[in-house]
């Protein structure tokens, strides 16, 4: 997962913004009247995240009683993700922030959609706070489906407040088989609290990203064999080792925790595969 600059809107100002244009009146009444509890609910949102206590956030059918979890997905759907509605340029703006359009959940996908952190028809009333809302691919959001958090180890890590880039936490090893192959896990960071780490391996398992990276890898060693193995002929084992471990170092450079930075590595690391187990059967 990777952090993402958090979106500089107010949440107020962006749920006046997206009802703005209501028609029926006894609805648009309805939902001017909660503007203070959209507030506070933005602001405990806020909290709890900086304090990784998204879990605590109790779960409701309505917001305040006056307005029906429905017609907030409403909101959302309509005035906000809709485009030409009243939000959609906060909405294109949230889309925008994550690094050269890449989903920060999976770091492969292009981001296509808002997700939810917590999901709209379990928070209705944190429908259309901006930092609740990610910018994701389409397979990440779907997978996430509704899932709402009752533990701190089932809260998703949140891009804008959950700062995981700095340590080593995507492991790997070497299948030494007729045709390599890599697969992937999630190692413990000991300077992280036990939430922490249960909620990326959660989350890591959650999204399937075992299996799309090592897909990715895959591929990536089919393509590098003739070029690894022209330098086996030449340089031998050394080499190999030499050149795998360069490309780790620099996509260690771009990103710690890609599956390419932790692919070169292993694969530098193996004296099965840098001595001729590149070459296969």
């Amino acid at each position: 997962m990777r952090a993402v600059v958090r979106p500089d809107f107010d949440a107020g100002r962006t749920y006046i913004r997206c009802i703005s244009k209501v028609q029926d009146n006894d609805l648009k009444m309805r939902l001017e009247n909660v503007t203070e509890h959209i507030i506070e609910a933005a602001i405990q949102y806020e909290m709890c995240a900086q304090n990784e206590e998204l879990h605590l956030i109790a779960q409701t059918d309505d917001v305040a009683g006056i307005v029906t979890k429905k017609e907030m997905a409403g909101v959302y759907k309509n005035r906000m993700a809709r485009k030409g509605s009243p939000g959609r340029s906060v909405y294109d703006a949230i889309k925008c922030l994550p690094d050269n359009g890449i989903c920060p959940f999976c770091d492969q996908g292009y981001v296509s959609t808002l997700d939810h952190i917590l999901p709209k028809m379990a928070f209705p009333e944190l429908a259309v706070i901006p930092d609740n809302l990610v910018g994701a691919c389409r397979d990440c959001n779907t997978a996430k489906l509704a899932a709402a958090p009752t533990k701190a180890e089932d809260a998703p890590l949140h891009p804008y407040f959950d700062e995981v880039s700095g340590r080593r936490w995507l492991g790997a090893r070497v299948i030494e088989s007729e045709v390599a192959a890599v697969v992937f896990h999630i190692a413990y960071v000991d300077a992280w609290s036990e939430e922490l780490n249960a909620r990326l391996k959660n989350q890591f398992e959650l999204l399937g990203l075992d299996h799309l990276y090592a897909s990715q890898a895959a591929r990536e060693i089919s393509g590098q064999r003739k070029n690894l193995t022209r330098i086996f002929d030449v340089l031998g084992e050394n080499g190999v080792r030499e050149e795998l471990d360069r490309q780790s170092r620099t996509w260690e450079e771009y990103r710690l925790n890609s599956w390419q930075a932790v692919t070169f590595r292993v694969l530098s690391d193996s004296d099965w595969y840098c001595g001729g187990g590149l070459i296969g059967q």
